[in-house]
């Protein structure tokens, strides 16, 4: 049996293209006084520049910082990282894995399903994007990895906020919400960002957006067939703004309050992740089966999918299904038609 959700090691998948201030974060978790520990993994030392001052011991390539943290390189294998620091003593509140500005955090994300000691003792907590708001609407025309970094996050840091007018930063807002409009979005000058806001979210959990905004999967409902992008009613609240349909990447949200049919809906789910993963960057959902008195949450990152009995369903809360799939090209009407034959009659 796995361990029980809330037993793991909640892992961040910090992503964000060159320069957008990914660094700043990462120095402010190594050293600030948060009273946590976490263990950030990053692809090069030098490129953080960590303040000696608050190494207290280093072994291999290991750092173990003054705050309780540590950190430590990338060198080969991901997995073979998380396995010794699993072994250390005191453990971790958290692990952050950094990508670099370069990839694609798909690969990153998918370690944390593929193998089976990672898995039994960490989960994926959230994908973090630290995007540059002076920058980020050039890097959409010409790199294809910053599309898919903000495309695959739970959360966005869009930085630099200072260095953009009030028209800019409303349109690069909008262009996000093009991409991906489900992210928490947290706009930010320095990266100052509340650490609780980008780490241990439990962000595949729909709940913390839903408590933001609870109107914000309604425009998801059959009235709106017509289109693809969902969640840009918001964007006419912003003095009209035009809104940004991403022709290469689109987001689809499905609910009902009626139960579902797991032995349906799990072969469903999993022939849909089979033949349309490689389009799917992210799906993620709360699910009400019937005759189950927990809630199901699953989350998915390509053709990986993991999924696991969450709490049970409390007294007056709404016992209802909602799936997000973000990717590119979807076959929207089959999906939708596809979720509909998995509900109770």
């Amino acid at each position: 049996m796995p361990e029980p959700t809330s037993q793991k090691i909640p892992v961040t998948v910090l992503t964000g293209y060159l320069g957008a201030g990914k660094t700043t974060l990462l120095n402010r978790i190594l050293s600030e006084n948060h009273g946590k520990k976490y263990a950030v993994i990053v692809n090069e030392f030098g490129e953080i520049g960590i303040d000696n001052d608050l190494i207290i011991g280093a072994d291999e390539e290991v750092f173990e910082m003054n705050n309780g943290c540590v950190c430590c390189t990338v060198r080969g294998d991901l997995v073979r990282i998380l396995e010794g620091l699993m072994k250390r003593k005191g453990k971790f509140d958290a692990i952050i894995v950094e990508t670099t500005g370069l990839a694609d955090p798909a690969p990153v994300a998918q370690t944390f399903f593929v193998d089976e000691d990672v898995q039994r003792n960490a989960r994926l907590d959230a994908v973090v994007t630290v995007a540059d708001a002076k920058w980020l609407s050039d890097r959409l025309k010409d790199a294809p990895e910053a599309k898919n970094q903000i495309a695959f996050a739970d959360v966005i840091v869009l930085n630099k906020t200072d260095l953009v007018s009030g028209a800019e930063l409303a349109e690069v807002e909008a262009r996000i919400r093009g991409i991906n409009p489900y992210a928490k979005l947290h706009r930010t000058e320095r990266c100052q960002v509340a650490l609780s806001d980008v780490l241990e979210r439990g962000a595949f959990d729909l709940d913390r957006i839903l408590e933001i905004e609870p109107e914000f999967l309604e425009a998801g409902d059959d009235h709106d067939h017509d289109h693809h992008h969902h969640g840009h009613d918001h964007d006419h609240h912003h003095g009209g703004l035009k809104h940004y349909h991403d022709e290469d990447m689109q987001s689809l949200s499905l609910r009902t309050d009626k139960p579902l049919d797991a032995t349906k809906f799990m072969p469903w789910l999993q022939g849909l992740i089979a033949s349309e993963g490689q389009r799917i960057l992210r799906s993620k959902g709360i699910l009400a089966f019937s005759d189950d008195n927990d809630r199901y949450v699953f989350q998915g990152v390509h053709m990986m999918l993991e999924g696991d009995h969450q709490r049970a369903w409390k007294d007056g809360e709404a016992r209802e299904s909602r799936l997000v799939f973000i990717g590119r090209e979807l076959p929207e009407q089959t999906i939708r038609d596809g979720f509909e034959r998995c509900i109770t009659t």
